[in-house]
């Protein structure tokens, strides 16, 4: 039987060292801007936020509102591709209009009660329309469940970010995002160091359990950490140290299984990543799997321990 050539390998490894190398090169270039936009969003709506605009005040969340708005209109448009490549007939125009309808009315809850409710009546009604207009009944159904996962998977879980901040302020919606990422970080080198039984290997075969673990308690101390500077500042939520560490284990914990959900969704499409509009990170999703999960974590979270 013929035998590879041994340099074949050599130049599959060469090739993956290549594309590692690619990979980080465009997250170093990428990375920093990326941070210095999301700090520059928190700080101008921390210097906004109660500023008088005729006889109107400005809340908190007026600059991250339009921000995150925008950001989850480019993850809607991937999710629609996703939903696509599954062959399910979907609409850029609707995910959109789904996915603010959905982040709106969230952050109006606190306004009417009814406001969530209502909106997922509309998306309802909006999607059957446009995708029974063909006068047939195929794939209608799989259609509008797709515009009901965008308005509450992107629309509903960014509002209550909106909610979080309006609640507890800028630097706290900061803090949460820190703790957030910082589980990711904790989790990939506790997984890279100690890593031996896998978590999820049908789903993300990178991830382990002790990975979870390290990644976990990382964002705990981080919280820890995030929460002595924001007192510093007068900007902590009435909260202990130890009720600090306690929301950043839980919120450290749904940001990874907000992560997996992010790969349920990409590995059911058959794609690695959500899209090439990041290089080096891949999509908009990928970057805001698991901060998504997380602002409805951490707002009831505060609730119960403030």
């Amino acid at each position: 039987m013929p035998t590879q050539p041994a340099d074949a390998d050599s130049a599959g490894w060469t090739r993956k060292t290549r594309y590692n190398l690619g990979v980080l090169r465009d997250r170093l270039l990428l990375g920093p801007l990326l941070i210095a936009v999301v700090f520059g969003v928190f700080w101008l709506d921390e210097r906004i936020a109660g500023l008088m605009l005729g006889d109107m005040t400005l809340p908190p969340g007026t600059a991250f509102t339009p921000t995150l708005l925008i950001l989850l209109g480019f993850t809607a448009w991937e999710v629609t591709r996703m939903l696509r490549d599954n062959g399910v007939e979907a609409s850029t125009v609707v995910n959109v209009i789904a996915m603010a309808l959905g982040l709106l009315s969230t952050a109006l809850s606190d306004v009417s009660g009814i406001a969530v409710a209502s909106a997922s009546v509309a998306v309802l009604l909006i999607s059957l329309g446009v995708f029974a207009k063909r006068k047939t009944f195929e794939g209608v159904v799989a259609s509008t469940g797709g515009a009901q996962l965008v308005f509450v998977y992107l629309g509903i879980l960014g509002g209550f970010w909106v909610l979080l901040i309006g609640a507890y302020g800028p630097w706290v919606g900061l803090w949460v995002l820190c703790i957030t990422k910082s589980c990711d970080i904790g989790a990939y080198f506790t997984g890279r160091w100690f890593g031996r039984h896998k978590l999820a290997p049908w789903l993300s075969p990178g991830k382990t359990q002790e990975g979870l673990l390290g990644g976990v308690l990382f964002s705990a101390a981080i919280a820890m950490l995030g929460m002595l500077l924001l007192r510093t500042v007068d900007a902590a939520p009435p909260i202990s140290i130890l009720g600090s560490a306690f929301v950043g284990a839980a919120t450290g914990l749904l940001g990874q299984v907000g992560d997996l959900i992010a790969s349920l969704l990409k590995r059911d499409a058959g794609r690695k990543d959500a899209s090439r509009s990041l290089p080096g990170f891949g999509g908009w999703l990928d970057v805001l799997d698991s901060p998504l999960l997380v602002g409805v974590a951490a707002y009831w979270c505060l609730q119960l321990v403030a």
